[in-house]
């Protein structure tokens, strides 16, 4: 298991925090299901801090990191916790060879973690994809991608082979009090599907270098109320 770090968060998953030997997906809200900005910061804070764990046990390892964009930042996945020299990116037009990639991403040594970001998942890919990270006892992780319409109501409603499923969205900053106009970002992290598990969703502010979430001091020692996403600002570019 990978901790969060966070209480309210590795009480709510099997075992007290996120499986490793799985695959794990990750959605968007609203726009930001296209560029994916907020999903690629959650990925990346859960790989960087599987590459410490690594060094700590003095195995170096990679993260595999697959997508049709070249839309990767390398500052702003440094922010969230994943240094980009430890990046290997594979770059393609098809969801079919990313699938591809991954698997063998999966097999290799060395990898720590794979990331894929891609719009259509078939169950059987899923189900591979899912054998895959249980045979090797790595981690998968899958950006979900897509423009509003019908394939993204389709997908969203597509069963999963995933062991968890999330969603992140970006919520406005809370100004603080001494420094108007200046805030921490946050998310709302909602865990849509797990195995073994209830859903449920947090406020949080974002990765930081560490690639560590925590709850804002104000929801330190209470459950987040749930709210909407309709009509909320976009204020964070893509991470990644």
């Amino acid at each position: 298991m990978l901790p969060f770090g966070v209480k309210a968060i590795d009480r709510a998953l099997p075992g007290g925090g996120l499986a490793l030997g799985a695959l794990h997906e990750i959605l968007g809200a609203g726009a930001d299901e296209e560029d994916g900005a907020a999903a690629a910061g959650f990925a990346a804070g859960i790989a960087g801090r599987l590459l410490a764990v690594d060094s700590l046990q003095k195995q170096p390892g990679a993260v595999l990191w697959c997508l049709k964009h070249g839309d990767l930042y390398g500052p702003g996945l440094a922010a969230h916790g994943l240094d980009p020299a430890r990046i290997a990116l594979v770059r393609t037009t098809r969801d079919d060879d990313i699938l591809w990639a991954l698997e063998e991403g999966l097999r290799a040594p060395g990898i720590a973690a794979v990331i894929g970001e891609l719009g259509r998942l078939p169950m059987v890919a899923g189900r591979r994809l899912q054998l895959a990270a249980e045979r090797s006892g790595g981690v998968a992780l899958l950006l979900r991608r897509w423009r509003t319409g019908a394939q993204a109501e389709a997908e969203r409603a597509r069963p999963s082979a995933a062991v968890t499923r999330w969603r992140v969205a970006p919520l406005p900053s809370v100004p603080e009090p001494d420094e108007p106009g200046i805030g921490q970002p946050r998310w709302r992290i909602e865990l849509l599907r797990c195995r073994g598990a209830e859903p449920a969703e947090w406020i949080t502010e974002v990765a930081d270098a560490s690639g560590v979430v925590r709850l804002p001091a104000e929801l330190a020692d209470r459950p987040a109320a749930p709210q909407r996403f309709a009509g909320e600002p976009r204020e964070w570019r893509r991470a990644g």
